[in-house]
């Protein structure tokens, strides 16, 4: 190209840069305006209550708008070829184009257009190209006059960004990719559409993918791949199974879809509530910033502990009682001591109003009892039922002899003392937590629940060798609080979510499952996980048994099996050990090569701590997040190692990921990531536990950048051959 020509090239560059970076302070203006109007707004309700209810209101929606300011606002812009066609961003089809309608919620005649720095032209001209033209970012932006000039990335018009090709333009002349550092705009890159050529890869969603991390989960709204997309955006009545190999973006796809789901369906699943359920406290402290980011606050975050914590957890089980506290099979002993309860009357009921006398035979209140339970209702709900069957037993008595009765008299007779009683000894009042308490401490009363479904040996496993006073002295397990969530639903009906996102699945026992299933029985799910990471001991081989206990057998099962962040290097190395942990499962492909991503180093014992002190230094001189990652016996002593080789670093204590080298017992690793992982001898890993080698398989699928793993220990020969 002659000079003049580049010279001409590089003055369009910097006058395209110039214009984006002035929309992008204008929106910035914009967004903060917006924040000033909703704080400018007075809470007046009509009572106290509900004064205070819209000013938590006002509140949540002013957090919501607060800018980020290391945060773009918008990361791309789709520029149409017709401005004439599609329906806007609220059509409802892939194909939105982006007509009138998307006039007014695109980025509007107050932007820049493109290769000039502000809105000089005719302002016709500049409605016609705002038109035709959208700003994609992490939430919806308008000037004062109420005209776009950041679309929502989940908005319909948005979806090309992410689904455009060469062969299905969907309407697009251009797509442009904006680069940032922190919040300040530095590059762009188009993709021409309809010009007969192959699109070359993006260099800047590369580097976007590639860009080293610290601190918590980041969202990844500016990199949804075509696979994710279809994930993200499926419907709000849809259960949705993830099964995702290492890297490939499951637990961000399930977040996203969540933001999504709210942003689609935002009055039904505000009003019916948005849980999202990991593994631990670790893992939630990693991704708890990812939904805020893209402007939900309102999405309650819990580990399995605390969506089932009944009871405060002070004691542990041997893995015999675990597993079998766990199986399916005890909702069916739970169920049976429950209703074992029941006493039909040996004695008819004598109610006496007045000078009468109304009598209620011991065979029909039986007849009664057995008809509720023919229902299948709830305990708590068929005792209350029982009170007003026999309350009208006796008014239709009441009336065949003449009397007029009426609601006050159905009521006045379900209450009284002798109906009561009656109910209080055929149909007992229920606690979950004594009798949960009571099938634990008493033989005999689990040898008759368990009969037929726990062998004797399994029944005296689960069984407390010195049973407890009472709740308040019992040193309860987990499973112990999951069996008394499951006997709480027996007795009364648990309140059913919207959706629940469940990451970390596959180490679900079945009455996790059925626990976290009652709580969006009328709602929907998105279930992530991968198979080859199970390491519980009841952890699932099959997502549909798992999905049968969650009562969501009809889910639709996706599967995610290319890796965008961990090198090919680095999954085919761990990918050794499919073939004995999860042989049907195909090992993932990465859309990243680096030859000097996996480095393996066998050390004389006597230079191990030598190794590892060099290993974590010069990870902490490159950027990014390091780790170190070993058994959870051994990470005293490589504390003790990086301590006295005066190396910072801070052991994960359950909540916090540190800024230095953070020390990680492999038992926390699960679902964390971060840009260099040591793992210290994998031969450790895999014979600490029953499920050692799915253990270690997750351990060396953390890192995103950069695998060191550092053995004085042969390594395992699953891992070793090839």
């Amino acid at each position: 190209m002659p000079s003049a020509d580049l010279a001409t090239a590089d003055d369009e560059v910097t006058d395209v840069l110039a214009a984006e970076r002035e929309h992008l302070r204008r929106s910035r203006e914009f967004l903060e305006l917006m924040r000033a109007d909703v704080l400018s707004l007075r809470a007046m309700g009509g009572d106290p209550v509900s004064e205070e209810y819209l000013k938590a209101e006002l509140y949540r929606r002013a957090e919501s708008l607060r800018d980020i300011p290391d945060t773009p606002l918008f990361f791309g812009r789709l520029d149409y070829r017709d401005a004439g066609l599609g329906t806007g961003p609220e059509s409802a089809g892939p194909h939105a184009a982006g007509p009138s309608r998307a006039g007014r919620d695109g980025a509007g005649p107050g932007s820049a257009g493109p290769g000039s720095a502000g809105p000089d032209g005719a302002d016709e001209a500049a409605e016609d190209w705002a038109r035709s033209h959208f700003h994609i970012g992490r939430r919806h932006v308008h000037d004062p006059h109420g005209t776009p000039v950041v679309i929502d990335w989940r908005a319909p018009v948005s979806r090309p960004f992410y689904r455009a090709s060469q062969s299905d333009p969907m309407g697009l002349d251009r797509r442009r990719r904006f680069g940032f550092a922190g919040g300040e705009l530095t590059a762009f890159e188009d993709e021409e559409f309809g010009r007969g050529q192959l699109a070359a890869p993006s260099r800047i969603l590369i580097e976007e993918i590639e860009r080293p991390r610290s601190g918590p989960m980041r969202d990844i709204v500016a990199t949804i791949q075509p696979d994710q997309d279809d994930i993200v955006r499926a419907g709000a009545d849809h259960t949705v199974c993830v099964q995702g190999a290492p890297g490939t973006g499951k637990t961000a796809v399930g977040l996203h879809r969540v933001a999504y789901l709210l942003y689609a369906h935002a009055q039904r699943l505000s009003r019916g509530g948005v849980v999202v359920v990991g593994p631990n406290r670790a893992f939630l402290a990693y991704i708890e910033r990812v939904l805020p980011a893209l402007g939900e606050l309102d999405v309650a975050q819990l580990s399995v502990a605390e969506l089932t914590a009944t009871v405060p957890v002070r004691g542990t089980d041997s893995e015999l009682a675990a597993r079998i506290k766990s199986d399916a099979r005890m909702a069916i002993v739970l169920r049976n001591a429950l209703w074992a309860q029941l006493e039909p009357p040996a004695e008819a009921i004598m109610l006496v109003r007045g000078s009468r006398r109304w009598r209620v035979p011991a065979h029909e209140i039986a007849e009664l009892i057995a008809e509720l339970r023919r229902r299948g209702v709830r305990y708590g709900t068929g005792r209350e039922m029982l009170s007003h069957r026999i309350a009208h037993v006796i008014l239709t008595k009441m009336e065949a002899s003449g009397e007029t009765c009426d609601d006050r008299t159905h009521e006045s007779v379900r209450r009284s003392r002798t109906v009561q009683q009656a109910v209080a000894q055929a149909w007992p009042k229920a606690d979950p937590v004594r009798l949960v308490l009571g099938l634990l401490s008493d033989p005999k009363l689990r040898a008759e629940a368990a009969d037929g479904i726990l062998d004797p040996g399994e029944q005296e496993a689960v069984g407390w060798a010195s049973p407890p006073r009472g709740p308040g002295s019992a040193r309860w397990s987990a499973a112990d609080a999951v069996l008394i969530d499951e006997a709480a639903d027996l007795i009364e009906r648990t309140p059913s979510l919207a959706h629940i996102v469940i990451d970390e699945a596959q180490d679900l026992s079945p009455m996790q499952c059925r626990a976290i299933g009652r709580r969006c029985a009328t709602g929907s799910a998105t279930v992530l996980g991968d198979i080859a990471q199970g390491t519980t001991p009841w952890a699932t081989s099959s997502w549909q048994q798992l999905l049968g206990h969650l009562d969501k057998a009809e889910a639709e099962l996706r599967v995610l099996d290319t890796g965008y962040r961990v090198p090919r290097q680095i999954l085919d190395f761990a990918s050794r050990l499919l073939a004995h942990i999860a042989p049907d499962l195909r090992p993932a492909s990465s859309v990243r090569q680096d030859p000097g991503a996996l480095l393996l180093r066998q050390l004389n014992p006597e230079g191990f701590a030598g190794a590892l002190a060099e290993a974590c230094t010069q990870a902490l001189r490159t950027p990014g997040s390091a780790a170190v990652i070993a058994a959870d016996e051994q990470v005293p002593a490589v504390s003790e190692m990086l301590a006295v080789a005066s190396v910072p670093h801070a052991v994960l204590d359950g909540a916090t990921i540190s800024d230095v080298i953070t020390v990680v017992p492999v038992t926390l690793a699960k679902g964390l990531e971060f840009d260099h992982v040591i793992v210290v001898e994998p031969a450790r890993i895999a014979a600490a536990e029953a499920r050692g080698l799915p253990r270690l398989y997750v351990a060396l699928t953390r890192a995103v950048s950069q695998l060191t793993v550092l053995h004085a220990e042969p390594l395992p020969a699953e891992l070793a051959a090839g």
